[in-house]
């Protein structure tokens, strides 16, 4: 029978494998990730395994059963909002993160309150148009804030393809540029699971005050 850790075993672990400063910055860091699908269950993993302190995960999506082929969903979700699933699956991976699920459509409107907590922002949205409303809308308004985000993962081209560019001082961008989701064929994890850990570890490297890429 397994025994779950204290959280103080816990975080003497993360800090044993990443250092007691660089642990102490990812504890007190919240990072935004909006959108649940492939490209943000991933980075939500990614990052509650880096042992980052808070996630707000932002979706106003129900799991379907074509979202398992590369989501970070079970089987017995479908049918459960994301982020109310996704919060219990990261809690299962780090039972003492805190997880702020948030079941809502972004949208110009709400973008402030929902992000205004966030010291880094994650784009993690299938559509084209919701990913440019959002990264615009943060260049904008939110000047304080770091964004990372993402143009092109799916198709079968090489993962070797897919890099992180740095656009502006607080503005990255990670993917190929050219494999956008309805320009390629298909969507396979092995390549968004790729860009969604290109997104982390610049998640990783930002807090860790590393800016170039």
């Amino acid at each position: 029978m397994s025994t779950i850790p204290t959280k103080e075993e816990m975080y003497k672990a993360f800090e044993e494998r990443h250092g007691k400063e660089l642990q102490n910055k990812l504890l007190h860091t919240t990072v935004a990730i909006c959108g649940l699908g492939g490209l943000g269950s991933n980075i939500s993993v990614a990052l509650t395994r880096l042992g980052v302190g808070k996630l707000i995960i932002i979706d106003f999506d129900k799991v379907d059963i074509s979202n398992l082929h590369r989501q970070q969903y079970k089987a017995s979700q479908v049918g459960m909002e994301k982020a109310v699933a996704l919060k219990e699956n990261l809690k299962e991976i780090s039972p003492y993160i805190d997880v702020e699920p948030i079941v809502a459509k972004i949208d110009a409107t709400n973008m402030d309150d929902l992000l205004s907590k966030a010291d880094i922002v994650c784009e993690a949205f299938d559509n084209p148009q919701n990913k440019a409303m959002l990264v615009n809308y943060v260049l904008e308004n939110m000047p304080d804030k770091y964004l990372v985000a993402a143009s092109g993962m799916a198709g079968m081209d090489s993962v070797n393809m897919i890099k992180t560019r740095k656009i502006g001082k607080r503005f990255y961008l990670c993917g190929d540029g050219v494999n956008e989701v309805g320009k390629a064929d298909g969507l396979f994890s092995t390549r968004v699971m790729a860009c969604a850990a290109h997104e982390a570890h610049m998640v990783l490297r930002i807090i860790s005050e590393n800016f170039d890429v």
